[in-house]
């Protein structure tokens, strides 16, 4: 996939190399994570009841005018029908994430284009959230955590750590949302011998804690969230073989995202959210996702105009259209809805549904 950066053209690939040839110029070195947010901002509070109705987004934080149309669409949805809670999946802040908790761009490319849609945002971490030297390399984990402090000053964007769990309704959950972070299993300058590596203290971590919280839950459904699909179909393709890079670089082409999916994942929830290809998928369930629907919704902003990979079977694909999709979630059943969008006008039209689970 070619991206626009700064007026030029640059493909995955060759903003690969480069980043790897400025990381060893500079000698970049990373710093683990920092400590979980506490929330001082008063929140939007978390739906009580047993129907939900779920906004899913992303890939927006662009505040351009493809992201204003996209969530002035969702208002005029939601003002005939009752939102729940939103999900953002990641790439929140482009094209390189927020220099500090405090930085105006979650004003101009959060909080302003989602006012009226007052309701818990989960918000997920991208690669662009974690750059360092190209923007979207995702090499500068550290950075990240400007997003989790930002915790502490929204009413909205809820991100008490780098990964989390929502269950709803708290006091007896249909659905459990397991917000993941694999940005140091995709990153372009390989983590290898610090916190962030593939086997280091993070991700064993959160593996553990990934393991331990899906067993334990008392949900009906469990929904994995992140930026990086399993499968997908658009130009970034599937974990693996990201982009095309080789797979003497498994960081970059999502090998070892490939390896925590098969090992952490699949087979212990029925549905995968995920961003990154700017486009909207739903993919088939099949053996190789053991049962697993793939959704991709990476086109709140940005679309890949028409480019894709297609090698996975699917039930609806769009990679030309803005839009976004929305979970309807009851005790028995879940359901997906997928809505494009019209930039002049900002409508939203329905372009697929389907029943994912349950009856």
């Amino acid at each position: 996939m070619n991206e626009a950066f700064d007026g030029r053209s640059f493909s995955r690939r060759s903003m690969l190399t480069g980043t790897l040839a400025a990381a060893a110029a500079v000698g970049a070195t990373l710093v683990p994570g920092g400590a979980v947010a506490r929330a001082t901002a008063s929140k939007y509070p978390f739906p009580t009841g047993k129907n939900l109705t779920v906004l899913v987004t992303g890939d927006a934080g662009t505040g351009a005018a493809g992201q204003l149309a996209v969530a002035e669409a969702a208002k005029k949805l939601f003002a005939v029908e009752q939102l729940s809670l939103a999900i953002g999946l990641g790439d929140n802040i482009y094209e390189d994430g927020a220099e500090t908790p405090d930085d105006d761009e979650f004003g101009t490319k959060f909080e302003a284009p989602n006012t009226g849609l007052d309701v818990p945002w989960l918000m997920a971490l991208g690669n662009h959230d974690n750059s360092l030297i190209v923007p979207g390399d995702g090499s500068w984990l550290e950075k990240g955590n400007n997003e989790v402090g930002y915790h502490a000053r929204s009413p909205r964007w809820w991100m008490p750590s780098r990964y989390y769990s929502v269950a709803l309704p708290a006091n007896d959950p249909v659905v459990e949302f397991f917000v993941l972070d694999l940005n140091p299993l995709c990153s372009y300058i390989p983590q290898i011998l610090n916190y962030w590596a593939p086997n280091g203290p993070y991700m064993t971590g959160q593996r553990e804690w990934l393991r331990q919280s899906l067993a334990s839950s008392p949900a009906k459904w469990k929904i994995t969230c992140n930026h990086f699909p399993y499968i997908a179909n658009g130009p970034h393709g599937n974990a693996g073989a990201y982009d095309g890079v080789p797979a003497l670089l498994p960081h970059a082409n999502g090998t070892y995202a490939k390896e925590f999916f098969d090992q952490e994942v699949l087979g212990r929830v029925p549905i995968l959210l995920a961003g990154h290809d700017h486009s909207q998928q739903v993919l088939t369930p099949t053996a190789a996702t053991k049962g697993a629907y793939q959704i991709v919704s990476g086109a709140a902003a940005k679309s890949v105009g028409g480019q894709s990979r297609i090698t996975n079977p699917a039930l609806h694909q769009d990679f030309s259209n803005l839009g976004f999709m929305v979970l309807d979630i009851s005790p028995s059943s879940v359901a997906v809805r997928v809505y494009t969008v019209d930039i002049p006008s900002a409508t939203a039209r329905l372009a697929f549904q389907q029943l994912l689970a349950g009856t």
